[in-house]
């Protein structure tokens, strides 16, 4: 099974959050409605900023726990090596 590891930002270069799923869509969408109680709610991190695809979950969820112990400045520069002006990449993924 195939898994997704994203970046959200609560603005340019703001908070930002590390996760990992298996559907993209679904998961952004419920961190932008605030379906579930937690960190992305309370801090309003909502804006996809970076995404990428692994065939394999083990895969993505190593990269995740990767991600989430670097530096904050790593973090940045990952985002912007792809999106220099975070730009929301929600409508990228939003339509099927």
């Amino acid at each position: 099974m195939s898994a997704w590891v994203y970046v959200l930002a609560s603005r340019p270069r703001g908070t930002l959050y590390v996760g990992v799923t298996t559907d993209l869509r679904r998961r952004v969408q419920e961190h932008r409605e605030e379906q579930r109680r937690g960190f992305t709610k309370a801090y309003r991190v909502k804006r996809l900023v970076h995404y990428e695809h692994y065939d394999r979950n083990i895969d993505a969820i190593q990269r995740e726990k990767n991600i989430k112990h670097w530096p904050r400045q790593w973090k940045m520069d990952l985002v912007e090596a792809a999106n220099p002006k975070w730009r929301d990449l929600w409508n990228d993924i939003a339509s099927p």
